[in-house]
């Protein structure tokens, strides 16, 4: 299961090899967002992104209720890694503790992108991305204080 061929929901099927010739009409979007993945030639640049969102209590509600849906499968409820998937697949790296070394826009990054098994969540808009960054920062508060 772990090394069979797999689409990821709402991602692209990879079909570039058809697409080499051609040429999207005058101020579309590029199929790829037209951002190369995250890897050491973006990482600093991620690092410099500001989060836009304040991390109000409507900002903490909606980072919740996406967190639950996006997240919480694999890093747990709490952000312990504790989810059904992490007890099931080696890896899940725990997000109390592990996002205080780490920037919002590194954060952010590794939503948007994907990170080693953690796949892309480019899907996720924007806005609601930096409210999961603004909600994964309060559980680090609340589960991680000694």
């Amino acid at each position: 299961m772990k090394r069979q061929q797999v689409t990821q929901a709402f991602e692209a099927i990879g079909h570039r090899e058809q697409l080499e010739g051609f040429t999207p009409p005058e101020g579309s979007v590029p199929i790829d967002g037209g951002v190369p993945p995250l890897g050491k030639e973006i990482e600093a640049e991620a690092d410099q992104l500001q989060n836009p969102r304040p991390a109000d209590l409507a900002s903490l509600e909606n980072g919740r209720d996406q967190y639950k849906v996006f997240c919480a499968p694999c890093h747990g409820v709490t952000g312990l890694a504790d989810g059904p998937v992490a007890q099931k697949f080696l890896g899940v790296l725990p997000l109390v503790g592990v996002v205080r070394a780490r920037s919002d826009g590194h954060i952010y990054a590794t939503i948007r992108y994907g990170r080693r098994r953690m796949p892309s969540y480019k899907r996720i808009p924007d806005r609601d991305r930096w409210d999961i960054v603004n909600y994964v920062r309060y559980l680090d508060q609340k589960e991680g204080r000694p």
